[in-house]
């Protein structure tokens, strides 16, 4: 390798290092090559690597969905969700657990965001745990590993960007994640009524006919996103992004007018909270492209290639090879690292050995989210214990069983491709 490629690696390991942000990361890296390989190109390069990515209309379905899920937190709709999801299940053994797994299903079919389940809907579900009776522990851990649901059923904003760096139709990604999205929630509502009966843990809030007709009534409007959201794409009336905006303005005219909790202090805060979301997300998306150029420019994806070829050329080795390597990045780096720097590596060889892209996508995305969850370094561990105010040990010795729950549904969708490609193939 050249000096000025060997100099990238280096000051993205030392930024790293220093704890850095991951954009800020890559894009001193970025510099430092250009300025010892072709420092009279580096205004050039700037400017096509920014206009490609402000003209990537994909690229708008993700601040799309960030404002709609800050409309859903700040009007307090998860509020009627959790009433009517307790309404459902709260009659069961663990019910009020399985109400946090079962709504985490549905608002990720509204903000496709791990974070912003865990940080809307969390401390709700933890405080309620604990009042009646859960090991504060364990309400921190399922709450942090039902979070991980969000990115995996559509929407889903890291299948966004793995579009704009694949190629692969959101459509298609969105299709795939319903099979193993739904797949997660039930394998941890299984393994909640294990420990449910196991611990005695009590049954949840037990309504009356009545009182689930009136949560029920209440909660529609907002079940109703869904509805507008995967309808508009499944239906083809409208592309991703334009079912965002639509979702989006559905989302507060239900939260102005019906459930009225969104006034315009509120939905000024949203938008100054959108938008700082954005930026952080563009400057991501920026700066990877950027790194994503001179990693093709200096031809890595195709020595990565050789090196795993010489391993081997058989793509289900492969894939375990990928799942394990990306389970370790895991549990030292954050997603948008592992999305924007390795991901691009790999897509090169995934097209070679002849590897479904939308396959490859879903299965990328369960192992990253199943990273959010693991230790030492998974940031829905550290959300979730400031919300109960627990330590993050206890909170990883809980966490773990479920974390091997869903590494063995990563690999059963990795060796069962019809799991995911089901539903794109016979619908689309």
């Amino acid at each position: 390798m050249s000096m000025p490629i060997i100099m990238l690696f280096v000051v993205m390991a030392i930024c790293f290092i220093i704890r850095m942000p991951v954009s800020f990361s890559m894009l001193a890296a970025s510099i430092t090559y250009f300025l010892l390989a072709a420092p009279d190109k580096l205004g050039q390069v700037f400017t096509v690597i920014t206009g490609n990515m402000f003209a990537n209309y994909t690229m708008l379905a993700a601040p799309l969905f960030i404002f709609m899920a800050n409309v859903l937190n700040e009007g307090e709709v998860t509020d009627k969700l959790f009433s009517f999801c307790n309404g459902l299940l709260g009659r069961l053994k663990g019910g009020t657990a399985q109400v946090n797994v079962f709504i985490s299903l549905i608002f990720s079919g509204m903000t496709g965001s791990a974070i912003a389940d865990a940080s809307g809907i969390g401390l709700m579900e933890i405080d309620q745990m604990k009042k009646e009776g859960y090991d504060a522990e364990f309400s921190c851990a399922i709450t942090a590993a039902s979070a991980t649901v969000g990115p995996i059923f559509p929407p889903s904003i890291p299948m966004v960007i793995y579009a704009m760096l694949s190629g692969a139709s959101i459509g298609k990604l969105f299709m795939g994640g319903m099979v193993p999205g739904v797949l997660l929630a039930i394998l941890l509502m299984i393994y909640v009524a294990f420990i449910s009966h196991k611990r005695n843990y009590p049954a949840g809030v037990v309504m009356s006919k009545r009182e689930f007709l009136k949560a029920t009534l209440q909660a529609l409007p907002a079940l109703f996103t869904v509805v507008i959201l995967l309808g508009g794409i499944y239906s083809g009336i409208c592309t991703p992004t334009e079912a965002g905006a639509v979702a989006s303005a559905y989302a507060l005219i239900i939260s102005a007018l019906i459930y009225k909790t969104l006034g315009w202090k509120k939905l000024w805060g949203i938008i100054k909270k959108s938008a700082a979301n954005t930026a952080t997300l563009a400057l991501l998306c920026g700066t990877s492209m950027l790194f994503s150029y001179i990693i093709s420019l200096e031809q890595v994806p195709r020595v990565v290639a050789s090196l795993v070829m010489g391993i081997t050329d058989n793509k289900y080795i492969f894939l375990f090879i990928v799942n394990i390597v990306f389970l370790l990045l895991g549990c030292v780096l954050d997603v948008s690292t592992i999305q924007l720097v390795f991901v691009p590596m790999v897509l090169p060889l995934v097209q070679a050995m002849g590897i479904d892209l939308v396959h490859f996508g879903v299965v990328i995305c369960l192992n990253m989210m199943i990273g959010l969850s693991t230790p030492p370094f998974g940031m829905l561990l550290f959300i979730v214990s400031g919300l109960g105010k627990t330590k993050i040990k206890g909170v990883i010795r809980e966490i773990l069983p479920m974390v091997l729950i869903m590494i063995g549904l990563l690999f059963l969708v990795t060796y069962v491709p019809d799991i995911i490609m089901f539903i794109p193939n016979n619908f689309m």
